[in-house]
């Protein structure tokens, strides 16, 4: 039976995993129904949960809690979350009873042309609209965003971060790329060679963007600093590691150990490096540092 609810909402669908331009388009069409009365609201799947197409096997770009982050900051004032694993065995018209209609209280829809749902991905915009007349929902199909000739699309910024072109990629996603999560304890080797550094390590499925250096910039208790960041695997240290971001903060001395940092990325610098010594890669930063000043 439908949950009686205080007012109804204006969903927008998708994962959303990059809230980059043609995903903001959509959202904006839902925040634009607040005018109307509606709230503004995100039907999606935590991007942890999701399957991804062959060609997007580099993972997903934001984890949970960035997407939540950037969601709010698109506009939208709830968000509800599902299993794609369970979600997935829904039939077309359950998903539009059971989640639209029933959960949302959905008076309104809008989604991208290639959204697909229902069990198999059988169903898309032609169902969606037909699910809309039977259950009362307006649906609004939102035509894919170009920029410089190119459909703004997660698979193509995942291909972009993947390829060290930060630049771009910042242009598709309507803002720099971001590190975010918990600075954790390293093996200082950055401290002992003038260079203190933050680790940040990437979860689990997550795309980790081109081996290389990086100029950016972090907020520090609401103090801006330029930051150069190194995403890989420190070759020049010995052992094996799984890949992380670790970066310098430029003009910052203190302890962020267990807190939550963010660092964006703006500008791709080198690409990671061996080096023969430490006292070799004391001198490279030192020229990373001049260069992300330089920018």
């Amino acid at each position: 039976m439908k949950a009686m609810q205080e007012k109804k909402t204006a969903v927008a669908l998708g994962l959303f995993d990059g809230v980059h331009l043609g995903h903001r388009a959509v959202l904006s069409e839902a925040c634009a129904q607040r005018e109307n009365g509606l709230v503004p609201a995100v039907y999606t799947f935590a991007p942890e949960s999701a399957i991804y197409k062959p060609d997007s096997s580099a993972g997903y770009i934001y984890g949970t809690k960035v997407k939540m982050q950037l969601l709010t900051e698109c506009g939208i004032s709830r968000t509800e979350f599902s299993d794609f694993g369970t979600v997935r065995k829904l039939s077309g018209d359950e998903f539009a009873e059971k989640i639209l209609y029933e959960r949302l209280n959905a008076a309104f829809v809008c989604c991208g042309s290639d959204f697909r749902f229902g069990r198999g991905a059988s169903c898309g915009v032609d169902e969606l609209r037909r699910s809309g007349e039977k259950y009362g929902f307006r649906v609004r199909i939102v035509e894919d965003v170009r920029l410089g000739g190119d459909v703004v699309s997660s698979s193509c910024i995942r291909r972009l971060l993947m390829d060290g072109d930060i630049g771009k990629a910042d242009s598709l996603l309507g803002r720099d790329y971001i590190i975010s999560g918990t600075v954790s304890d390293g093996n200082h080797i950055g401290r002992t060679i003038d260079f203190p550094t933050i680790n940040q390590d990437f979860s689990a499925g997550q795309l980790v963007p081109a081996y290389g250096v990086y100029s950016g910039r972090t907020s520090i208790d609401d103090t801006e600093y330029r930051t150069v960041t190194n995403i890989g695997v420190k070759p020049t240290i010995s052992g094996e590691r799984a890949p992380l971001a670790e970066t310098h903060i430029l003009g910052f001395s203190g302890d962020l150990y267990g807190r939550d940092v963010q660092v964006s990325l703006e500008r791709f610098i080198r690409p990671e490096k061996k080096f023969g010594s430490l006292d070799e890669l004391k001198e490279q930063i030192s020229r990373d540092i001049s260069a992300a000043s330089d920018i």
